[in-house]
């Protein structure tokens, strides 16, 4: 099923009729999003909507390119089928106000929240009907996907919401409806919230091309630590900033990698010890746990990083969010050569089986098996599912020399060298020539 429900209604329909929006002139769905300097990407984040959404609700906080005109461009062109309308807002170092301020523009029964760096998947758009047509709902927990990032390739965000005058956005940074959410459930508890199992937004924002790291890295820690600040028990930020400080470690080296190191293990383990008999944070502790799992790692203790990742996959979550433990536990098995890392991928891919570092994680475990047929079959699928996924020809390549295949290996190697360049990676392209050469 795509759509899950979390909790069971109590109510009447006629008591679901009355109060939901913050105008009386009652439309379907608003598309709210809050946007600066976005012109590489808002026209396909607009253009992925528009087939769903009643109105655009686009707020702009003082953009210094082409993202307002692509914006007014937008809307002349989409008038007749929806209207897009355009605000400005002051920054004031806080994303709640910003995107608190979108939906009080909003007219429709329902609001879909989303970044200029995110699209719409089609093939959602009947999930989303499907929990926008319940009566008894109160928002839903999306699914999103992630591109190029080392970050987990798949999250759940709570961006689809009934337009309720209590349900407002809380914190500087890494902003959520949750808090609200919780107490408007607390008082009316006929509402349910629903999560949407497939995947409803592709986010692309975290690609090496889009980030300068260090401006956004002091950006977020700015604001995470201004809202710590003010709210030191808020286990979500604990979750966040300890996040970012790990990520910050394993970019740097020496003195700093070892401050940023003990910051975030600080943060993650106070996070950790907040939401001990807190169901409603079992999202939370899954990154906390997860993120615990990449300092030790990091820190080079496997042990503590194994057991880090475990608790995690012990929790009754979605499997999808689960799939960076899995992969990681399956990294550490591969390189310790341990056989339960063939099991670990094999998790992966069953959770999912379009997921191509899965498949070609599958394949190395296979390899170091000794399981040279199967390995191959794996690469195979790997490529298939991403035909530029130089390494994957490269270990084909190994496994076919290995079976006595040498004509396919080196297609196989070809094609390896031939991405490799298209892509820069030319470390990557001497290494290979000169384990070809040695041949």
């Amino acid at each position: 099923m795509p759509v899950t429900s979390k909790k069971k209604s109590k109510s009447t329909h006629k008591s679901l009729q009355n109060g939901f929006s913050r105008s009386s002139e009652l439309i379907g769905l608003s598309l709210c999003l809050v946007v600066k300097n976005e012109e590489q990407h808002l026209s396909q984040c607009l253009n992925s909507v528009k087939s769903i959404a009643d109105e655009i609700i686009l707020v702009d906080t003082g953009s210094s390119d082409r993202t307002v005109s692509i914006a007014k461009s937008i809307a002349k062109n989409t008038a007749k089928k929806h209207p897009t309308k355009i605000f400005h807002f002051q920054w004031c170092d806080d994303f709640s106000k910003a995107r608190n301020f979108a939906i009080s523009k909003a007219k429709g029964q329902w609001i879909l929240m989303i970044d200029a760096d995110e699209v719409l998947e089609q093939e959602a758009i009947a999930a989303l009907q499907m929990v926008i047509a319940q009566d008894d709902c109160l928002a839903a927990n999306i699914l999103r996907t992630e591109s190029g990032t080392n970050q987990a390739p798949y999250s759940y965000v709570m961006r689809l919401f009934r337009n309720h005058p209590e349900v407002r956005f809380w914190g500087y940074y890494h902003e959520s409806i949750d808090q609200s959410i919780t107490k408007l459930q607390a008082r009316e508890t006929h509402w349910r919230l629903l999560d949407i199992d497939v995947p409803v937004l592709h986010h692309c924002g975290y690609t090496a091309q889009e980030i300068d790291r260090k401006q956004k890295y002091e950006f977020a820690k700015r604001l995470m630590t201004k809202h710590l600040d003010a709210f030191p028990d808020d286990i979500y930020m604990h979750s966040k900033l300890g996040a970012l400080y790990i990520n910050a470690a394993t970019a740097q080296t020496g003195a700093e990698d070892a401050d940023h190191l003990s910051l975030g293990l600080q943060l993650l383990q106070r996070g950790l010890s907040l939401t001990e008999n807190r169901e409603d944070h079992v999202l939370t502790r899954f990154e906390l746990l997860f993120h615990l799992g990449l300092a030790y790692e990091h820190g080079g203790d496997s042990l503590l990083a194994q057991d880090a990742y475990l608790q995690a996959i012990a929790l009754n979550i979605s499997d999808l969010v689960k799939l960076p433990a899995y992969m990681n536990l399956g990294g550490i098995s591969q390189e310790k050569q341990q056989p339960e890392a063939i099991a670990y991928f094999a998790k992966v891919i069953e959770i999912a089986p379009d997921y191509a570092q899965g498949h070609f994680n599958y394949g190395a475990a296979l390899k170091t098996a000794g399981r040279f047929t199967e390995a191959i079959a794996s690469y195979e699928r790997a490529i298939a599912l991403q035909p530029q996924y130089a390494q994957a020809y490269q270990s084909l390549g190994v496994a076919l020399m290995k079976i006595g295949y040498f004509q396919k290996a080196m297609a196989a190697f070809t094609n390896a060298l031939q991405i490799y360049e298209q892509q820069g990676n030319y470390s990557a392209l001497e290494l290979l020539r000169e384990g070809l050469r040695e041949l």
